[in-house]
């Protein structure tokens, strides 16, 4: 799928880019990675299970009490369509594991030059974790080991509480303005 702001005039969705190479660890994030040593991970291309499934229900019916998320419930087709269906080689999913009980679902592009992070859904009974902070914090140590430049954030809003958490990842480029795929295009 392919996303694409459509409001005329406006700015505030801007993509964002991490810089791996000048990313350093800090203190929380090390404590962070340390708080999950029992996790286990594993890349893949994606799949579809029961057991993914049902963490995708109970991640979005929490978000719906929590954050007022609209909840739709979802079909293993639907899934299907959505994050296993044209992966085109490029697509993956990085499985979070406690024991055999699976707590998290990563899925990202692997780039040329780097990764797109583009969704993750975890188990809520795992928030003590960080398991979002955790998953990027991942991200990060696998684009170092592969020598991807970019963790490719999707977009970025600065008063949207989903999204704006994303500056926390410095140092960070925007995409100025909204080129078009011919049009040249500079990140700052």
């Amino acid at each position: 799928m392919y996303f694409r702001p459509i409001c005329s005039g406006c700015n505030e969705c801007q993509s964002i880019k991490i810089d791996v190479n000048n990313f350093t660890f800090s203190k929380s994030a090390r404590r962070v990675i340390k708080k999950a040593t029992s996790i286990k991970s594993y890349i893949q291309i994606p799949t579809i299970s029961q057991a993914h499934l049902n963490l995708f229900e109970k991640y979005h019916k929490y978000m719906s009490k929590s954050k007022g998320w609209e909840y739709q419930k979802t079909s293993a087709q639907n899934y299907h369509n959505s994050f296993v269906n044209g992966h085109n080689g490029f697509g993956h999913e990085i499985l979070y594991f406690d024991g055999d009980r699976l707590i998290g679902v990563d899925l990202i592009d692997i780039l040329e030059d780097g990764l797109s992070s583009i969704y993750f859904y975890y188990d809520p009974d795992y928030m003590h974790l960080s398991l979002g902070r955790l998953s990027l914090y991942f991200q990060i140590k696998f684009a170092k080991e592969t020598n991807k430049n970019w963790i490719y954030l999707g977009y970025y809003v600065q008063d949207c509480p989903s999204l704006s958490y994303k500056a926390q990842y410095t140092p960070f480029k925007t995409l100025q303005g909204r080129p078009t795929i011919n049009e040249a295009f500079e990140w700052l």
